[in-house]
């Protein structure tokens, strides 16, 4: 005999329930301890991710600068090796992304590179030192370019590009007479 059995028999009119609960009748729910070590490795991750958030538009905004000086410095190079103009363009969306994107298939037909950053601002002053207008309309549409054109015997059209993002900006400076390439940026 078992002793379940045993003390069935033992106790007469007793009444003996098991100790474990039928699940359908435990209470459903978290307790406080799990809600708090939830909300712990929550709050970890966040000290961990968002640091990396806030930085991301300046490290965007880095890389298009580089960009921008890397498509310079290949047309100045195309230029010199073909024997032959290059012409490196610059586009502005202005907030319109189907603008810049139209501006950009048009302006692929004779012209080596372009260029477009979204959300940045561009400036340029030519060799002269004149501030040229960036906005320019043609019968069709308004295309917001700069053209920066480099020779063949080493020399480019020159000037100061400035590309700008909320409080970040730099310039990219381009020298007429060798078509040499410096960047700067002004927060740094």
């Amino acid at each position: 005999m078992l002793a379940s059995e045993r003390m069935k028999t033992a106790l007469p009119g007793v009444v003996i329930k098991p100790l474990r609960r039928r699940a359908a009748d435990r209470v459903r729910g978290f307790t406080l301890l799990e809600l708090v070590i939830v909300l712990a490795i929550v709050a970890l991750g966040a000290f961990v991710v968002l640091p990396n958030f806030s930085g991301m538009t300046a490290r965007t905004f880095t890389a298009q600068v580089r960009e921008a000086n890397v498509l310079l410095n290949y047309a100045r190079r195309t230029a010199v090796v073909t024997g032959q103009p290059a012409t490196a363009a610059f586009l502005t969306d202005s907030g319109n992304d189907s603008s810049a994107r139209e501006a950009s298939e048009g302006l692929r037909r004779g012209i080596d590179e372009v260029w477009s950053g979204p959300g940045i601002e561009i400036a340029y002053r030519d060799s002269a030192g004149q501030q040229v207008n960036v906005e320019s309309r043609t019968e069709s549409r308004v295309e917001n370019r700069v053209e920066i054109i480099f020779y063949p015997e080493g020399g480019s059209t020159g000037g100061e590009l400035t590309l700008s993002q909320g409080d970040r900006s730099a310039v990219i400076t381009i020298d007429p007479f060798s078509g040499k390439v410096r960047t700067e940026f002004a927060n740094d």
